[in-house]
Protein backbone atom coordinates (compact mmCIF):
# COMPACT_ATOMS: atom_id res chain seq x y z
CA UNK A 1 0.00 0.00 0.00
CA UNK A 2 1.28 3.05 -1.23
CA UNK A 3 0.70 6.57 0.99
CA UNK A 4 0.89 10.12 -0.16
CA UNK A 5 3.11 12.92 1.26
CA UNK A 6 1.05 14.02 3.70
CA UNK A 7 -0.25 10.72 4.96
CA UNK A 8 2.89 9.61 5.42
CA UNK A 9 4.06 12.83 7.04
CA UNK A 10 0.59 12.45 9.95
CA UNK A 11 1.54 8.32 10.14
CA UNK A 12 5.29 9.82 11.56
CA UNK A 13 4.15 12.07 13.61
CA UNK A 14 1.72 9.77 15.46
CA UNK A 15 4.63 7.08 15.08
CA UNK A 16 6.74 9.91 17.07
CA UNK A 17 4.30 11.01 19.52
CA UNK A 18 3.41 7.26 20.59
CA UNK A 19 7.19 6.86 21.08
CA UNK A 20 7.20 10.00 23.34
CA UNK A 21 4.50 8.40 25.25
CA UNK A 22 5.77 5.13 25.71
CA UNK A 23 8.40 5.73 27.55
CA UNK A 24 8.71 8.78 30.36
CA UNK A 25 12.37 9.71 31.84
CA UNK A 26 12.02 9.54 35.28
CA UNK A 27 15.20 11.53 37.50
CA UNK A 28 15.91 9.70 40.64
CA UNK A 29 17.49 11.45 43.61
CA UNK A 30 18.91 8.90 45.59
CA UNK A 31 19.91 9.35 49.40
CA UNK A 32 22.84 6.86 51.15
CA UNK A 33 21.80 4.45 53.89
CA UNK A 34 25.20 3.61 55.28
CA UNK A 35 24.08 1.36 57.86
CA UNK A 36 21.93 -1.60 58.42
CA UNK A 37 21.37 -2.98 61.81
CA UNK A 38 24.20 -0.79 63.10
CA UNK A 39 26.58 -2.51 60.70
CA UNK A 40 28.53 -0.69 58.01
CA UNK A 41 28.86 -1.42 54.66
CA UNK A 42 31.56 -4.52 54.28
CA UNK A 43 30.42 -5.57 58.21
CA UNK A 44 28.76 -9.04 58.36
CA UNK A 45 24.84 -8.75 60.00
CA UNK A 46 22.91 -11.60 60.12
CA UNK A 47 24.23 -14.45 57.81
CA UNK A 48 25.01 -11.60 54.72
CA UNK A 49 27.62 -9.25 54.45
CA UNK A 50 26.11 -5.51 54.45
CA UNK A 51 27.07 -3.19 51.37
CA UNK A 52 24.74 -0.50 51.99
CA UNK A 53 21.87 1.13 49.93
CA UNK A 54 19.87 4.48 48.65
CA UNK A 55 16.61 6.01 49.99
CA UNK A 56 15.44 6.99 46.10
CA UNK A 57 12.74 10.09 45.12
CA UNK A 58 11.78 11.36 42.13
CA UNK A 59 9.65 14.48 41.17
CA UNK A 60 7.64 12.02 38.38
CA UNK A 61 4.47 10.67 39.73
CA UNK A 62 4.55 7.25 38.23
CA UNK A 63 7.99 6.58 39.65
CA UNK A 64 7.14 4.22 42.83
CA UNK A 65 5.06 1.24 44.23
CA UNK A 66 8.29 -0.76 43.45
CA UNK A 67 6.93 -4.89 44.13
CA UNK A 68 9.46 -6.80 41.97
CA UNK A 69 13.13 -6.21 40.47
CA UNK A 70 15.57 -7.91 37.82
CA UNK A 71 18.95 -7.19 36.26
CA UNK A 72 18.43 -7.51 32.29
CA UNK A 73 21.87 -6.22 31.00
CA UNK A 74 25.36 -5.31 31.35
CA UNK A 75 26.59 -2.30 33.49
CA UNK A 76 24.15 -3.24 36.14
CA UNK A 77 21.22 -2.73 34.32
CA UNK A 78 17.54 -3.23 36.15
CA UNK A 79 13.79 -3.13 35.27
CA UNK A 80 11.26 -3.23 38.40
CA UNK A 81 7.68 -3.26 38.06
CA UNK A 82 4.97 -0.76 39.71
CA UNK A 83 2.18 -2.49 40.96
CA UNK A 84 0.15 0.52 38.97
CA UNK A 85 1.21 -1.25 35.99
CA UNK A 86 4.36 0.33 34.74
CA UNK A 87 8.25 -0.84 34.06
CA UNK A 88 10.75 1.15 35.58
CA UNK A 89 14.22 0.92 34.15
CA UNK A 90 17.54 2.37 34.43
CA UNK A 91 20.65 1.70 35.82
CA UNK A 92 22.82 0.77 39.07
CA UNK A 93 25.06 2.90 39.99
CA UNK A 94 27.86 2.39 42.41
CA UNK A 95 30.95 4.41 43.76
CA UNK A 96 34.58 3.09 43.86
CA UNK A 97 34.00 1.18 47.21
CA UNK A 98 30.97 -0.79 45.27
CA UNK A 99 28.04 0.74 47.42
CA UNK A 100 24.59 1.82 46.21
CA UNK A 101 25.46 5.36 45.08
CA UNK A 102 22.52 6.23 42.75
CA UNK A 103 20.14 4.67 39.92
CA UNK A 104 20.41 6.62 36.27
CA UNK A 105 18.61 6.96 32.98
CA UNK A 106 15.53 5.97 34.80
CA UNK A 107 12.49 5.02 32.11
CA UNK A 108 8.84 4.55 33.14
CA UNK A 109 7.44 2.70 30.47
CA UNK A 110 3.42 1.50 30.66
CA UNK A 111 2.87 -2.42 31.07
CA UNK A 112 0.95 -3.90 27.88
CA UNK A 113 -1.52 -6.12 27.32
CA UNK A 114 -1.73 -9.17 24.80
CA UNK A 115 -2.90 -6.70 22.38
CA UNK A 116 -0.02 -4.02 22.57
CA UNK A 117 -2.68 -1.65 24.47
CA UNK A 118 -1.78 -0.09 27.67
CA UNK A 119 -3.58 -2.10 30.72
CA UNK A 120 -7.02 -0.74 30.87
CA UNK A 121 -7.90 -0.61 34.89
CA UNK A 122 -6.05 -0.97 38.29
CA UNK A 123 -7.45 -4.88 38.38
CA UNK A 124 -5.39 -5.31 35.78
CA UNK A 125 -2.00 -3.52 35.88
CA UNK A 126 -0.99 -4.64 39.73
CA UNK A 127 1.97 -6.00 38.23
CA UNK A 128 4.13 -8.04 41.46
CA UNK A 129 7.09 -9.97 40.18
CA UNK A 130 9.63 -9.72 37.43
CA UNK A 131 12.13 -12.19 36.35
CA UNK A 132 14.53 -12.33 33.46
CA UNK A 133 14.35 -15.09 31.16
CA UNK A 134 18.16 -15.96 29.49
CA UNK A 135 18.45 -17.53 26.34
CA UNK A 136 21.80 -18.69 24.82
CA UNK A 137 23.43 -17.14 28.00
CA UNK A 138 21.99 -13.97 27.48
CA UNK A 139 18.83 -12.14 28.08
CA UNK A 140 15.59 -12.31 26.16
CA UNK A 141 12.49 -11.48 28.11
CA UNK A 142 11.17 -10.85 31.26
CA UNK A 143 7.85 -12.82 32.97
CA UNK A 144 5.60 -10.84 34.88
CA UNK A 145 3.57 -12.12 37.50
CA UNK A 146 0.31 -10.32 38.41
CA UNK A 147 -2.21 -9.99 41.42
CA UNK A 148 -6.03 -9.37 41.03
CA UNK A 149 -6.31 -10.24 37.83
CA UNK A 150 -4.13 -13.18 38.62
CA UNK A 151 -1.93 -14.04 35.61
CA UNK A 152 1.72 -14.62 34.02
CA UNK A 153 3.15 -12.98 30.87
CA UNK A 154 6.63 -12.30 28.75
CA UNK A 155 7.28 -9.77 27.58
CA UNK A 156 10.55 -9.15 24.91
CA UNK A 157 13.84 -7.29 25.63
CA UNK A 158 15.00 -4.64 23.33
CA UNK A 159 18.65 -3.21 24.90
CA UNK A 160 17.79 -4.44 28.40
CA UNK A 161 14.10 -2.61 28.48
CA UNK A 162 10.45 -4.47 27.74
CA UNK A 163 9.18 -3.82 25.03
CA UNK A 164 5.63 -4.69 23.17
CA UNK A 165 2.59 -6.81 23.93
CA UNK A 166 2.44 -9.25 26.47
CA UNK A 167 2.84 -12.77 25.98
CA UNK A 168 0.42 -14.74 28.14
CA UNK A 169 1.95 -17.71 30.32
CA UNK A 170 -0.67 -20.38 31.38
CA UNK A 171 -1.26 -20.81 35.06
CA UNK A 172 -2.76 -23.29 36.99
CA UNK A 173 -6.40 -22.73 37.13
CA UNK A 174 -6.71 -22.59 40.83
CA UNK A 175 -4.05 -19.67 40.46
CA UNK A 176 -5.66 -18.09 37.98
CA UNK A 177 -9.07 -18.20 39.72
CA UNK A 178 -7.44 -16.23 43.10
CA UNK A 179 -8.73 -12.54 42.23
CA UNK A 180 -7.34 -10.77 45.00
CA UNK A 181 -4.52 -8.22 45.75
CA UNK A 182 -3.10 -11.43 48.02
CA UNK A 183 -2.70 -14.15 44.87
CA UNK A 184 -0.07 -14.24 43.16
CA UNK A 185 3.50 -12.42 44.86
CA UNK A 186 6.30 -14.25 44.02
CA UNK A 187 8.29 -14.98 40.57
CA UNK A 188 11.58 -16.38 39.66
CA UNK A 189 13.51 -19.39 37.51
CA UNK A 190 15.86 -21.44 38.03
CA UNK A 191 19.37 -20.83 37.06
CA UNK A 192 21.35 -24.14 35.17
CA UNK A 193 23.20 -24.99 38.17
CA UNK A 194 19.50 -26.31 39.72
CA UNK A 195 18.15 -29.28 39.71
CA UNK A 196 15.25 -27.94 38.35
CA UNK A 197 16.90 -25.60 35.44
CA UNK A 198 14.36 -23.35 33.61
CA UNK A 199 11.25 -24.56 35.80
CA UNK A 200 9.35 -21.04 37.44
CA UNK A 201 8.59 -20.60 40.72
CA UNK A 202 5.43 -19.05 41.74
CA UNK A 203 4.38 -18.24 45.55
CA UNK A 204 1.15 -16.79 46.33
CA UNK A 205 1.03 -13.83 49.13
CA UNK A 206 -1.96 -15.93 51.58
CA UNK A 207 -3.06 -18.99 49.75
CA UNK A 208 -2.57 -21.73 52.07
CA UNK A 209 -1.76 -25.30 51.84
CA UNK A 210 -1.98 -26.73 55.11
CA UNK A 211 0.36 -24.83 57.20
CA UNK A 212 2.23 -23.40 54.46
CA UNK A 213 1.40 -21.27 51.49
CA UNK A 214 0.69 -22.34 48.08
CA UNK A 215 3.25 -22.19 45.77
CA UNK A 216 3.60 -23.83 41.83
CA UNK A 217 6.53 -25.31 39.82
CA UNK A 218 6.37 -24.32 35.94
CA UNK A 219 8.76 -26.65 33.87
CA UNK A 220 9.05 -29.18 31.11
CA UNK A 221 9.80 -32.06 33.48
CA UNK A 222 9.65 -29.95 37.02
CA UNK A 223 6.21 -29.13 37.12
CA UNK A 224 3.45 -28.99 39.99
CA UNK A 225 2.71 -27.93 43.51
CA UNK A 226 4.79 -27.48 46.59
CA UNK A 227 4.45 -24.70 49.20
CA UNK A 228 6.43 -22.60 51.83
CA UNK A 229 6.06 -23.04 55.44
CA UNK A 230 4.85 -20.98 57.43
CA UNK A 231 6.09 -18.25 59.69
CA UNK A 232 4.03 -16.48 61.93
CA UNK A 233 3.08 -12.83 60.80
CA UNK A 234 5.06 -12.83 57.69
CA UNK A 235 3.88 -13.51 53.47
CA UNK A 236 6.43 -14.33 50.96
CA UNK A 237 6.79 -11.18 48.69
CA UNK A 238 9.33 -12.05 46.23
CA UNK A 239 11.73 -15.22 45.03
CA UNK A 240 15.34 -14.98 43.66
CA UNK A 241 18.25 -17.83 42.70
CA UNK A 242 21.45 -17.91 44.16
CA UNK A 243 24.10 -19.09 41.04
CA UNK A 244 24.23 -22.34 42.74
CA UNK A 245 20.55 -23.13 42.69
CA UNK A 246 19.70 -22.54 45.69
CA UNK A 247 16.37 -20.50 46.61
CA UNK A 248 16.03 -17.10 48.26
CA UNK A 249 12.53 -16.62 49.55
CA UNK A 250 11.94 -12.77 50.97
CA UNK A 251 8.69 -12.56 53.26
CA UNK A 252 7.34 -9.35 54.73
CA UNK A 253 4.73 -8.60 57.82
CA UNK A 254 3.91 -5.74 60.41
CA UNK A 255 4.90 -5.93 63.80
CA UNK A 256 3.66 -3.00 66.65
CA UNK A 257 2.88 -0.54 63.68
CA UNK A 258 6.07 -0.85 61.71
CA UNK A 259 7.50 -3.63 58.81
CA UNK A 260 9.00 -6.58 59.44
CA UNK A 261 10.91 -8.89 57.05
CA UNK A 262 13.17 -12.32 56.73
CA UNK A 263 15.04 -13.62 53.79
CA UNK A 264 15.07 -17.07 53.84
CA UNK A 265 17.86 -19.59 52.08
CA UNK A 266 16.62 -23.31 50.65
CA UNK A 267 19.24 -25.44 49.61
CA UNK A 268 18.52 -26.45 45.70
CA UNK A 269 18.08 -29.92 46.43
CA UNK A 270 14.72 -29.33 48.33
CA UNK A 271 13.19 -27.15 45.51
CA UNK A 272 11.15 -29.70 43.61
CA UNK A 273 7.27 -30.33 43.47
CA UNK A 274 5.94 -31.52 46.19
CA UNK A 275 8.22 -30.69 48.30
CA UNK A 276 7.59 -28.76 51.84
CA UNK A 277 10.06 -25.92 51.75
CA UNK A 278 11.67 -24.46 54.89
CA UNK A 279 15.28 -23.60 54.60
CA UNK A 280 17.54 -21.01 56.97
CA UNK A 281 16.74 -17.20 58.28
CA UNK A 282 19.64 -15.58 56.51
CA UNK A 283 18.64 -12.07 57.14
CA UNK A 284 16.10 -10.14 59.41
CA UNK A 285 15.38 -7.03 59.67
CA UNK A 286 12.41 -4.51 61.35
CA UNK A 287 11.98 -0.68 61.75
CA UNK A 288 13.86 2.21 60.68
CA UNK A 289 16.12 -0.55 58.51
CA UNK A 290 13.68 -1.44 56.23
CA UNK A 291 9.68 -0.22 54.86
CA UNK A 292 7.93 -2.48 52.60
CA UNK A 293 9.66 -5.12 51.16
CA UNK A 294 8.70 -6.59 47.91
CA UNK A 295 11.03 -7.32 45.66
CA UNK A 296 14.72 -9.43 45.99
CA UNK A 297 16.99 -10.25 43.20
CA UNK A 298 20.53 -11.65 42.71
CA UNK A 299 22.97 -10.66 40.10
CA UNK A 300 27.20 -9.59 39.77
CA UNK A 301 28.03 -6.71 41.99
CA UNK A 302 30.96 -4.37 40.96
CA UNK A 303 33.48 -6.94 41.82
CA UNK A 304 32.01 -9.79 40.03
CA UNK A 305 30.74 -11.83 43.08
CA UNK A 306 26.96 -12.29 43.82
CA UNK A 307 24.90 -9.35 45.21
CA UNK A 308 21.21 -9.76 47.02
CA UNK A 309 19.26 -6.49 46.20
CA UNK A 310 16.14 -6.08 47.82
CA UNK A 311 13.73 -3.09 47.39
CA UNK A 312 10.65 -1.77 48.86
CA UNK A 313 6.88 -0.13 48.06
CA UNK A 314 5.98 2.59 49.09
CA UNK A 315 2.60 2.43 48.16
CA UNK A 316 2.48 5.89 46.29
CA UNK A 317 2.18 6.99 50.24
CA UNK A 318 4.02 10.00 51.68
CA UNK A 319 5.07 7.61 54.79
CA UNK A 320 6.36 4.54 52.93
CA UNK A 321 9.94 5.11 51.23
CA UNK A 322 11.80 3.19 47.68
CA UNK A 323 14.21 1.45 49.62
CA UNK A 324 17.18 -0.51 47.93
CA UNK A 325 19.29 -2.48 49.79
CA UNK A 326 22.30 -4.21 49.01
CA UNK A 327 24.03 -7.92 50.82
CA UNK A 328 26.60 -10.36 49.49
CA UNK A 329 27.28 -13.36 50.85
CA UNK A 330 29.61 -14.00 53.81
CA UNK A 331 31.15 -17.21 52.22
Amino acid sequence: MSLRPGTLALALALSLLTSATRAMDAPVTSAPILTYKGAQPGEKVDKLIWQGGIVMTSPVETFGGLSGITFTGSGHQLVMVSDEGNFISGHLIYNEAGQPLGLGGVTVTPIRNSKGDELPRKFAKDAEAIETINRNGAPAAVRVGFENLTRVADFDLVKGMPEGAAREVAIPQWLENLRTNRSLEAVCIAPQASPVAGSTMLFTEAARVGDGYAGYMLGHNDRGELSLSRTEGLNPTDCAFLPNGDLLVLERGTSFLSFVMQVRRIAAAEVKPGAVLKGEVILTGSGGDIDNMEGIAVHPGPDGKSRITIISDDNFNDWERSLLLEFSLAE
